[in-house]
């Protein structure tokens, strides 16, 4: 049986993090010993690993519930993984398609300024009229 600090540097989890996946039932309430610590065996420690890695993986909270509930029935078809999967994807190639379109507006920025003087600085002048920024950060239906 593992300690919570144990299984937090087991897992490369802070130990906070451990007591809010509790909270938010992603972890099973603990056992507990008789002196009242909590005590983690190998399957709470396999779930951990997974939560953490799913997280590096950039998957939400809401997602690795389900990614887990289906995990806790291994009969069950792996389509609705491959959704859960296919969904955040699409999250992220839209991610990176905005930071794609952040790039190119900053270059753009760049390459007309001058940068003789700070008032004719262009990337101050873009800063201050949203409607000359090219990028579709943060505009209504963006």
């Amino acid at each position: 049986m593992l300690s919570i600090g144990t299984l937090a540097k087991r897992t490369g989890t802070k130990v906070q993090t451990i007591r809010y996946y509790e909270q938010i039932a992603l972890m099973p309430t603990p056992g507990r010993s008789e002196g009242g610590q909590r005590r983690y065996g190998e399957a709470e420690l396999d779930r951990l690993a997974f939560i953490r890695h799913s997280r590096q993986l950039g998957f939400s909270l809401e997602a690795i519930r389900e990614l887990l509930d289906l995990s806790d029935s291994p009969e069950r078809s792996c389509a609705k993984v491959d959704a859960v999967t296919q969904k955040h994807l699409r999250d992220v190639e839209a991610r990176i398609a905005r930071l794609d379109a952040l790039r190119i507006e900053l270059q753009r920025m760049i390459s007309e300024c001058s940068a003789d003087r700070v008032a004719d600085c262009r990337i101050l002048e873009v800063l201050r009229d949203h409607e000359e920024c090219l990028a579709d950060h943060d505009r209504p239906g963006a």
